[in-house]
């Protein structure tokens, strides 16, 4: 051998990995490290597009874990209106680390939550989930009583689930500037009052993030010995941005500095795993084409292929597995799903009723 390279396999190499294949073909993008079956219990968190991992999941008789489910008698649709059933716990959307820091840090007790709530007309609002009740509690003391509900719920998941799957979503945030706890949005969008005097724009850095997400890890290993992580980073572009950069330019940093985060992460630790649903749908080979119209949602068959990646990695038999370049012509057209995506949650989306 006179060089390292000559004995690398075709994934190695962009020509026969990318160049000479149809999008559709290309292949091996993901063999993780970390054993996952679906005899594993599984919990889900993050940005929108956890959603739809944790559907794909289930449908393929994987064990996703739901620690605070709805009420018995409501409809499903009702629930999820009200936060039951999209994440293993009602905590809403968490889309950046330093959220997901602060609820493991009071699940187990180590640093309070906020005692802040937000008060309008009479209903009461969260700061830290603020659309989890579309018409806002009825006081203040139920807000706190079922926070410490999902607490509970988030405990009892940590506690027990094999395999936790945390998508990264934004690196953007606003902060209450005297107790430093960060918000699930924006004052003033979703609920509450915006006031310069008490809250503050941020953008968490490579380090920010990076210390944020092994504090709640770290965390989540001291009750949980055989617990895995599973990183993925969202493909869908900021709504809105309060940086001074345009929405693009801050989509590439935000995306940019958490896919950072995630590989450091995953070639550190054994317990962690990378999957790259963000490559699959962001980058150039697949030519944009699993966004919908607006460049912005992913459509029904950009979720179906990424999970199909997601299933030919496990190597798992009766699951929606990749189908092999045989079955894929060099000129399939790919047929694109332009249906609303049904029923996701995705509360950084509100932002958009704030364009002018």
């Amino acid at each position: 051998m006179t060089n390292p390279y000559e004995k690398l396999p075709q994934k190695s190499f962009w020509r026969p990995a990318i160049a000479d294949r149809n999008m559709l073909e290309i292949s091996e993008l993901w063999q993780p490290k970390i054993t996952i079956s679906q005899d594993n219990t599984i919990a889900t968190a993050g940005s929108c597009f956890a959603q739809h991992i944790s559907r794909a999941l289930m449908r393929n008789g994987f064990s996703w874990l739901d620690s605070e489910p709805a009420p018995a008698g409501i409809p499903s649709e009702i629930a999820r209106d009200y936060g039951y059933g999209v994440f293993s716990f009602r905590t809403g959307n968490i889309y950046t680390a330093a959220a997901l820091r602060q609820w493991v840090e009071a699940a187990f007790d180590v640093t309070p939550l906020s005692n802040e709530i937000w008060e309008s007309n009479g209903r009461y609002y969260d700061p830290l989930r603020p659309a989890i009740e579309p018409n806002g509690f009825s006081s203040a003391e139920e807000c706190r009583a079922l926070r410490q509900h999902t607490l509970s719920a988030m405990r009892k998941t940590f506690s027990e689930v094999n395999l936790f799957v945390f998508t990264l979503g934004l690196t953007e945030c606003w902060k209450n500037k005297e107790t430093g706890f960060t918000y699930a949005a924006c004052p003033g969008t979703l609920a509450g009052t915006f006031d310069t005097r008490f809250h503050v724009f941020h953008n968490q850095t490579y380090n920010e993030i990076l210390q944020d997400i092994e504090a709640a890890f770290d965390l989540i290993r001291r009750h949980n010995k055989g617990v895995k992580f599973l990183l993925t980073v969202s493909p869908v572009p900021l709504v809105a941005t309060a940086d001074k950069h345009h929405v693009l330019v801050s989509t590439t940093y935000s995306k940019s500095v958490l896919r950072a985060v995630a590989g450091d992460l995953e070639s550190v630790f054994e317990d962690v795993e990378y999957f790259p649903s963000y490559e699959i749908i962001s980058t150039h080979p697949f030519r944009g084409s699993f966004f919908m119209p607006n460049q912005r949602e992913v459509s029904t068959a950009g979720v179906d292929f990424v999970m199909r990646h997601f299933f030919a990695g496990l190597k798992l038999s009766g699951v929606d597995q990749l189908e092999s370049s045989k079955d894929c012509p060099k000129e399939a057209p790919l047929q694109r799903n332009f249906e609303e995506i049904d029923d996701i949650r995705c509360e950084e989306a509100l932002l958009e009723a704030f364009s002018k």
